[in-house]
């Protein structure tokens, strides 16, 4: 029988945790027992988190986009929450689904901020603790567009496929470390993700998810938690996952 990790000897950062995989994700190790931290740029939300969930979540309001607010944010934890264990750098989103060339400008800027520079600035504020402590696990939230492109997903797919590479050079990067990395890439999940990628258009978002059952953040919380909670020696590279109705498309072929 495999010996899972004690989830309650976990402390657990976690991006983006205002909604969507970001809160699963905080409220799955919660409720078994690891300390959190959960961090967003919306303070109401992180409010309402941490009464929820107590003394055993520690909340920080800033943009991962921000370096300088990340890396004060970070290395000013208290004591109780200072050794952390599991980043899961889930902070990011998508902006629009218009062809390249007639794509807003700064809907790419702030996708390659929050999703490359964001997962960036994380990472480096975090990764050298748990190299010293020679213990941890780097979670980065990639996509099925990092691999799959799609029309309109032009910078979208871009900054996963950068996901992707990124993890996959960290494990290079540290081999030897008792430190793990792992890209966790889901298909079609229903949360805010097309809320915000149509700018607030519920009707637009809810066609996407029409006559389907999508995953759910707490589909992709579960895997994000499987992960983490493997026995030491056991790194998951990437696990990728679709809605059972959901597959690859056909070659796409413009005829005259």
């Amino acid at each position: 029988m495999v010996q899972m990790l004690d989830p309650k000897t976990l402390t657990v950062l976690v991006t983006g945790a205002t909604a969507g995989f970001g809160a699963a994700t905080v409220r799955r190790f919660a409720e078994a027992g690891s300390r959190v931290i959960a961090t967003g740029r919306r303070a109401d939300r992180l409010d309402a988190l941490k009464k929820e969930l107590g003394a055993r979540c520690h909340t920080l309001n800033f943009d991962v986009a921000d370096r300088v607010a990340t890396g004060k944010a970070l290395a000013g934890l208290p004591a109780e929450f200072a050794k952390i264990n599991v980043v899961v750098a889930n902070a990011g989103g998508a902006l629009g689904l218009e062809p390249a060339h007639q794509a807003n400008l700064d809907d790419w800027d702030q996708m390659v901020k929050v999703n490359i520079n964001g997962v960036l600035y994380t990472v480096r504020a975090t990764l050298p603790g748990m190299i010293e402590r020679d213990e941890g696990h780097v979670v980065i939230l990639g996509s099925v567009a990092g691999d799959y492109p799609y029309p309109g997903g032009n910078v979208y797919g871009g900054v996963k496929a950068f996901a992707k590479q990124f993890a996959l050079n960290l494990r290079s990067d540290i081999l030897g470390a008792n430190v793990r990395v792992t890209n966790v890439e889901p298909g079609l999940a229903e949360t805010e993700f097309s809320v915000v990628r149509f700018k607030g258009d519920k009707e637009k978002a809810a066609k996407v998810y029409e006559g389907v059952q999508p995953m759910t953040a707490g589909d992709i919380a579960e895997q994000i938690f499987f992960c983490c909670t493997l026995p030491r020696h056991v790194n998951i590279n990437r696990i990728q996952s679709m809605a059972t109705m959901q597959a690859f498309a056909p070659f796409a072929i413009k005829r005259k």
